[in-house]
């Protein structure tokens, strides 16, 4: 299955803060607000969505494509990446942007502050899809993760009049995008990604109902934190999974992405949508285990703690797949 994964592509500066951000924010103060933390750790790592997608994908056995804009700093990240089983290839180098950066903290009960260095990210926007098509004699699925808008929405159109099935996954971008945009990045996907906040903000700001962005929409995919995930079909009953839980909590960056990657994987084993969502639960917890979104292991441990979390039924339907596992 080709699987093609669009989206922003970055390096992630995280940052640890061992208070409350709720602590300091006075609510009727907001419109001045003027803060800063002392942290207590700095990790640099890997980052970006669509390349934590493609981690993902790729630490399940198989071979996505990267779809996005760099800088000439990527050299390191790209072989990186290629060591892994990511295909790069179709990556776009900027003469003049560095590659984007993600900046972060997270306090002691997980809540985050971020901010987002765009840089060559703006470019993504240059990229054909057909092209990628061509060389790898058609995409099976094409994930729109946030990215540049414009090239999101270039995206969305070229996966249309393609005929080429795709994710629309506006998630981040959503903050700054209105409603007839998203409108447009949603309307006809063949899967919606988001979670339970931003699909407050979807209905909000479309004016369309849930039942409508259903019947928009071939699948709509719901990630609700502790509470798990949400697969619905429009006319057929909610498919409910609980999360896998984690070992350790360490740090939640990225786990949005591993959710991802492990359903999309399913996608491509041609199970249920179920353990589709089992699947995504199940690495989301091991990019929580540690810090960085793409430095967890599996080992010998994932269709034991997948049996543990799902069921012998469940894993064994998974347990062919495994062997194929670069982790």
């Amino acid at each position: 299955m080709h699987i093609a994964v669009t989206g922003s592509i970055a390096m992630d500066h995280l940052m640890k803060f061992s208070g409350q951000f709720a602590e300091s924010l006075l609510t009727e103060q907001l419109d001045r607000v003027s803060l800063s933390f002392l942290v207590e750790d700095l990790q640099i790592r890997r980052g970006g969505i669509a390349p934590n997608i493609c981690f993902g994908l790729a630490a399940l056995g198989l071979d996505p494509l990267l779809v996005g804009s760099v800088g000439e700093d990527f050299g390191d990240y790209r072989a990186w990446l290629e060591r892994h089983g990511v295909q790069t290839w179709p990556v776009r180098v900027s003469e003049t942007q560095h590659t984007a950066r993600f900046i972060c903290t997270t306090d002691s009960v997980s809540a985050q502050i971020g901010s987002f260095y765009t840089g060559a990210m703006a470019e993504a926007r240059e990229i054909e899809l057909q092209p990628i098509a061509e060389r790898t004699s058609g995409l099976d699925l094409v994930v729109i993760a946030p990215n540049d808008p414009e090239a999101m929405r270039r995206h969305t159109a070229e996966c249309r009049s393609l005929g080429l099935d795709f994710v629309a996954d506006p998630s981040q971008q959503l903050a700054w995008l209105d409603g007839p945009q998203i409108r447009r990045l949603i309307d006809g996907a063949t899967y919606l990604f988001s979670n339970d906040y931003e699909d407050g903000m979807i209905r909000q700001k479309t004016g369309w109902s849930h039942e409508e962005i259903l019947e928009r929409t071939a699948v709509r995919v719901i990630t609700r934190g502790v509470k798990g995930s949400s697969v619905e079909i429009a006319g057929e009953p909610r498919v409910d999974v609980p999360v896998a839980r984690e070992v350790g909590r360490v740090d939640p960056t990225g786990v949005g992405d591993a959710y991802r990657a492990g359903f999309l994987a399913g996608l491509a084993w041609d199970v249920s949508l179920e353990r589709c969502a089992q699947i995504g639960s199940m690495l989301a917890s091991y990019v929580m285990e540690v810090v960085g979104t793409q430095e967890y292991r599996f080992g010998d441990t994932f269709l034991t703690r997948f049996d543990q979390a799902y069921g012998t039924e469940a894993a064994a339907e998974i347990a062919p797949y495994t062997s194929r596992f670069r982790l």
